[in-house]
């Protein structure tokens, strides 16, 4: 499912996120894909907050970003923490959507 919204001041497609093993599956496509870690992760309420997610082995860091992109806040969590972080109530409440992956070139 696909849905246009503002973010960060593009107007990207966004894709929404359904489960929270989706969210490690699209921070590793786009790793791969664009060869820059992370990904950008959206909360399509009121504020529209940005999060930048990377995937580790051993768990994760997440970064809420202002509306420049620039880190305000970052987080690092193990898996099971971050069953209780903010993207994931975003992603139960089927709020939390990620651009598009646009290939480089």
């Amino acid at each position: 499912m696909q849905k246009q919204l503002t973010v960060l001041n593009q107007d990207p497609e966004l894709l929404r996120v359904h489960t929270p093993q989706d969210i490690e599956f699209l921070v590793k496509e786009s790793e791969v894909l664009t060869g820059i870690a992370g990904r950008l992760f959206v909360i399509a309420g009121a504020d529209r907050l940005a999060y930048r997610a990377f995937w580790y082995p051993m768990g994760l860091k997440v970064e809420r970003l202002d509306q420049g992109g620039v880190p305000v806040t970052a987080e690092q969590l193990q898996p099971w923490e971050f069953q209780d972080h903010h993207l994931v109530d975003a992603l139960r409440a089927r709020q939390l959507f990620t651009p598009s992956v646009a290939l480089p070139g």
